[in-house]
């Protein structure tokens, strides 16, 4: 079998509008039930360069979805794509796109994502005309001028952060958080600083470094916790001050005066910070999660570290620390991020670990391509057999009852070497948080969605699902307000049963010609992990086994990934 690249050249969009029944052939391409009309086109992060072309793409008059994100495209944007009438999902984020948002728009739009480009101009009040949008994402451009009055009545989510936009904040988007609107410096009003209180002069611009936001996608904010900043978070300090009112910070809403210094350090933590340090650390938001916020806090010494406040905890804090003892515990492996710290108090609950500066698994799998620092194929397999050590040791030392419970690829975090380490385990017990049911499939087994109770299998079936997003390239879960995503097993499934094995491999695999059958062996594992029958599932350690045997006889008889990678760039391809 031979691994087959995906045609990505700049033709593919000049073929479109006169290609009938054959849509139904390629990757990507989605077609109504009779394939005669094309419906939608799946096509991030494969690679695809230079100008979309006019009168192409904009001649799919029955299109629905368009997902062109991640990938090398530049210039103007042809003013008959977003207008298709029946357009509804627009993802053109992560490229190098330029130019202004053009007036012309399909009213049945609900999703445009515009981010991480270069696109200039004023924000367009033809945005009005869209009643049904529902997620708007222009963050990351170099949009100027005053933000135009947004009557849109579905509108849940909205970015508009870092770019050169000034004025006040429309009353009608004022709802929106801070991270609507932060690295624009001259944006005034709620909820950011009071345009009363504004100085005339601009305030810098504070862009979080590249190496905390991998690929750009999470894009924090910068400042000091103790700093007199109105409107960047919800911390109100009790404290006896003699009436002095304390600013908003970001974490530690709950923290009592006479408890400040009751941060518990797990055994082994080499730290030497009081909770005192923690608060007064300047802060960036590193992402938002099931179970709270992450945020990096960097102590006035510089060590830096990753903080976690949980949110919905359910738990006294008898129960809490006795937990707490068990992560420790279980905790000590080296696939796995260990607590450092926690705090405890009626209000505030807090989780201090390791900050790990290459990011997560995700972040460097999705957010980096077309940069050139994509994931070979034994770095992903060494990433893969690290998670996989890390669960099977959380299964064995936490015993029968003990999960992980959240399995998915932006809590494996990297070390500089690339080892894959887990993070997030054991935390399910201690929150109200509905659980996996109101995350759709993504990772989670059938029988969790229905009974929200995880299991070892279920862990299992998670790790197969992250198999899966490795070889595929494809992410497995639904972002708010998105529907670019894909059921990976059941696709995987489909396409395998049509004997298509190699078009399911993400297509940066192409150039590792000579690891086809190990890609088979890894994604016949994937598979088996992810049986829809619990007892049919391997165990962890079982995967650990396969995935040792097969990189062993691989090791034995192959070059390195980077000999491979050389030899494989003089092979054409078609």
């Amino acid at each position: 079998m031979k691994l087959q690249s995906f045609p990505v050249v700049a033709p593919l969009f000049l073929l479109l509008p006169i290609l009938s029944a054959d849509y139904r052939s390629w990757v990507g391409i989605a077609c109504n039930d009779d394939g005669t009309r094309v419906i939608a086109i799946h096509l991030p992060g494969v690679g695809l360069s230079g100008r979309i072309p006019a009168n192409t793409i904009g001649k799919l008059d029955a299109l629905r979805v368009l997902s062109l994100r991640s990938n090398f495209l530049i210039g103007s944007l042809p003013s008959d794509i977003p207008s298709i009438p029946s357009l509804q999902s627009l993802y053109l984020q992560h490229n190098n796109l330029s130019g202004e948002i053009l007036t012309s728009l399909s009213a049945n739009l609900n999703i445009l994502d515009l981010s991480f480009n270069s696109f200039t101009g004023n924000i367009s009040t033809a945005i009005n005309n869209l009643p049904r949008l529902t997620a708007l994402s222009l963050q990351f451009n170099s949009f100027f001028g005053a933000i135009p009055d947004l009557n849109l009545p579905r509108l849940v989510q909205l970015n508009l952060s870092y770019n050169m936009l000034n004025g006040s904040i429309p009353f009608s988007l004022q709802k929106f958080p801070i991270s609507s609107f932060t690295g624009n410096s001259l944006l005034c009003g709620p909820p950011l600083t009071d345009c009363s209180m504004s100085s005339p002069a601009p305030s810098p611009i504070y862009l979080p470094s590249p190496s905390t936001i991998p690929g750009k996608q999470n894009a924090g904010h910068n400042k000091k916790l103790g700093k007199n900043s109105d409107g960047t978070g919800a911390l109100k300090v009790k404290a006896a001050n003699g009436g002095r009112k304390e600013k908003p910070k970001d974490f530690g809403s709950g923290v009592q005066e006479a408890e400040k210094n009751k941060l518990v350090f797990f055994e082994g933590s080499a730290y030497n910070f009081d909770l005192e340090d923690l608060l007064r650390a300047s802060d960036e938001v590193l992402g938002k999660g099931s179970y709270g916020t992450t945020y990096k806090a960097v102590l006035d010494e510089g060590v830096m570290v990753v903080v976690k406040r949980l949110r919905e905890i359910r738990v006294g804090k008898s129960e809490f620390e006795q937990q707490m003892e068990v992560l420790g515990r279980v905790g000590q492996h080296p696939n796995i991020v260990p607590l450092r710290a926690y705090y405890y108090s009626n209000d505030e609950k807090l989780l201090v670990s390791d900050n790990y500066p290459m990011g997560s698994f995700s972040a460097l799998l999705h957010g980096n391509r077309g940069t050139g620092r994509t994931l070979d194929w034994d770095s992903r397999v060494k990433i893969s057999l690290g998670i996989a050590k890390g669960i099977a040791h959380i299964h064995s030392e936490g015993g029968v009852k003990f999960t992980h419970g959240n399995i998915k690829s932006s809590n494996i975090l990297l070390t500089q070497d690339l080892d894959g380490c887990i993070s997030d385990f054991g935390l399910t017990p201690l929150t109200n948080f509905p659980g996996p049911k109101s995350r759709g499939p993504g990772y989670c087994a059938p029988e969790v969605i229905e009974t929200r109770k995880s299991t070892h299998k279920s862990d299992v079936y998670s790790f197969g699902v992250l198999l899966l997003e490795m070889l595929t390239g494809q992410a497995p879960v639904k972002s708010l307000g998105h529907d670019d995503a894909v059921d990976l097993p059941r696709w995987v499934r489909s396409v395998v049963r049509e004997e298509w094995t190699a078009e399911v491999f993400d297509p940066e695999l192409t150039r590792y010609q000579n690891e086809e059958e190990e890609m088979v062996q890894m994604l016949q594992i994937a598979l088996a992990c992810g049986a829809k029958a619990p007892d049919m599932r391997p165990t962890m350690s079982d995967v650990v086994r396969m995935i040792e045997e097969i990189r062993q006889s691989e090791l034995d008889t192959r070059p390195s990934s980077e000999d491979r990678k050389s030899n494989d760039s003089n092979v054409q391809t078609p």
